[in-house]
């Protein structure tokens, strides 16, 4: 019989699968609950124990357990904790929730309450770095938490990431970074797609002129690796143009929510929603290149 299990994660996507393998790598015995059935079977040959249900999952916590929610968007949070087969109906004091989406500040403090009135914790820790980065352990985790729940969970912290980051003990405050961080990554990825598009249009060997980018000041991190893609016309899905369409929106609400207004910012949750109105949604977002080519 499966009991006391330490940590279950519900969502065993791109990010998901990626941090069950990790800690699956490094011994742990996780559980793993997600709705696409094809994903579920990889997290199975992994190593992880498949559940039919957040609730069934939750049940086999143990009493300090941590549900680590690897969803995509507040709706599916919602559903994964509160809705039907949810895990909260089994979750008890003591348990926490680690909730790794890129959320509004607003949801996280919301459902951060929803919890604490059942005494369960809550950590708030979005991640960025992608999937590989995930597998090894070199994504950047962006916590919030209370000091408390902070010293109890540096075993499964320090397990899923070498780049842990305590942004505060505010509910929120972990989302707000990652809007931040992600905001700029989008500003980033536009810039980078419309230098490359300029640099073909300028008649100069795209492939060339990225080497001398990424050796000069014109560097970032995402327009490297994204682009390195999309100049071999490869736009299979790591991160989908739906993920960063999501996360410009969102963190440009933030920012009119405290009167500031990010002209850039605008600019690229514009952009990336042209990207979805031509149906790329599913597409790798090194697509935006094709979307500065046809500018």
């Amino acid at each position: 019989m499966i009991t006391n299990l330490s940590v279950v994660i519900v969502g065993a996507g791109n990010m998901g699968g990626g941090m069950l393998y990790r800690l699956s790598e490094l011994g742990w015995s996780v559980g793993v609950h997600d709705t696409d059935p094809l994903a579920l079977s990889r997290a199975v040959l992994r190593g992880a124990i498949p559940f039919p249900s957040a609730l069934e999952a939750a049940r086999k916590l143990a009493p300090d357990g941590v549900l680590l929610v690897a969803v995509v968007d507040a709706a599916q949070t919602e559903a994964v904790l509160w809705g039907e087969g949810g895990a909260c109906t089994a979750l008890q004091p003591g348990q926490a929730v680690m909730l790794c989406p890129t959320l509004g500040p607003g949801t996280v403090q919301a459902q951060a309450e929803r919890l604490a009135q059942r005494g369960i914790g809550c950590i708030d820790a979005p991640m960025s770095g992608g999937p590989l980065r995930a597998q090894e352990g070199s994504m950047s985790l962006m916590v919030a938490c209370s000091d408390a729940l902070w010293v109890r969970s540096q075993g499964l912290l320090n397990a899923l990431s070498q780049k842990v980051f305590r942004v505060g003990t505010r509910a929120g405050d972990g989302a707000r970074t990652k809007l931040v961080n992600n905001l700029l990554a989008a500003v980033n990825l536009v810039g980078a797609a419309e230098a490359m598009a300029l640099a073909e249009r300028l008649g100069l060997d795209p492939k060339a002129t990225l080497s001398v980018i990424e050796a000069s000041s014109g560097q970032s991190w995402i327009g490297t690796d994204r682009m390195q893609r999309a100049l071999q016309d490869d736009f299979a899905p790591r991160a989908h143009v739906t993920l960063l369409a999501k996360d410009t929106g969102l963190a440009v609400q933030a920012a009119q929510e405290v009167g500031f207004d990010p002209p850039l910012g605008r600019l690229a949750r514009d952009l990336f929603a042209q990207a979805l109105g031509k149906g790329w949604a599913d597409l790798d977002d090194a697509a935006l290149l094709q979307l500065m080519r046809q500018r």
